[in-house]
């Protein structure tokens, strides 16, 4: 059974607790994806926030850009928000998705903690890439460096372990490096990049109490890219081998 999406609307309002971290890494790893994305089609599973519109569409790179999210109330909220865009978004759950369409780009940005099958994603999706194509997975990493000292620090159970704000957004799971790179491998394609998303090393309570200039905060994620093990997410770009 599908759930309610909606459900999860209130995680993607301003006084979210860890809106700072969405700020920050989901206005950069577009950036990354934009870098590296093919002339051409872009598919991208998920609304959320929609920071990622603006800088896919403004990168000239893309001639048709389909989004697709499960969520009404998400999709209204940004629509309430946003002038009108050339872009074509699809009330649907990603399992219920068929199409015939192939596409030049496709974008999972922290998604796949949110299914109950991310095998089953990866396989569905990787069918609808054009020859050559990439896909572009983010997701949030169990061994983040501020999580591996929460956990030695006796914080944490578990690196694994999901927080009360992950269950507000729907989280189901976290990621490792390997296990990314394992399920990328073990369901037909081949990892061709691989980068580091906000290299994190305190919780966002404590950044936010030492008032850290922009500088130093972007110097968070520009540093990040080359530890992809240490950092709050993971950016991976995937081929079919």
């Amino acid at each position: 059974m599908n759930e309610n999406l909606d459900n999860y609307a209130g995680a993607y309002e301003e006084n979210f607790k860890y809106s700072l971290d969405n700020r920050l890494i989901l206005k950069w790893y577009p950036s990354r994806i934009v870098s590296k994305i093919h002339f051409g089609s872009l598919l991208e599973l998920g609304l959320g926030h929609g920071y990622t519109i603006d800088q896919f569409m403004d990168s000239k790179k893309i001639s048709y850009y389909r989004i697709l999210e499960g969520s009404k109330e998400i999709i209204e909220l940004f629509k309430r928000d946003n002038r009108a865009l050339n872009v074509d978004i699809i009330q649907t759950y990603f399992e219920d998705y068929d199409t015939r369409d192939r596409f030049d780009n496709i974008v999972m940005g922290f998604v796949l903690e949110h299914v109950n099958d991310p095998a089953t994603i990866i396989v569905q999706y990787s069918k609808y890439l054009k020859p050559g194509g990439s896909l572009f997975v983010a997701v949030p990493n169990a061994e983040a460096l501020n999580r591996r000292f929460g956990y030695e620090a006796g914080v944490l159970k578990d690196l694994e372990q999901l927080s009360a704000s992950d269950i507000q957004l729907g989280h189901k799971r976290y990621f490792t490096l390997k296990k990314l790179t394992k399920l990328i491998h073990d369901n037909g394609l081949k990892v061709k990049s691989v980068e580091g998303l906000f290299l994190k090393p305190i919780t966002t309570d404590q950044i936010k109490t030492l008032n850290l200039t922009d500088k130093i905060l972007m110097a968070m994620l520009k540093v990040g890219i080359h530890y992809p093990e240490l950092c709050t997410g993971i950016l991976m770009e995937a081929v079919v081998e």
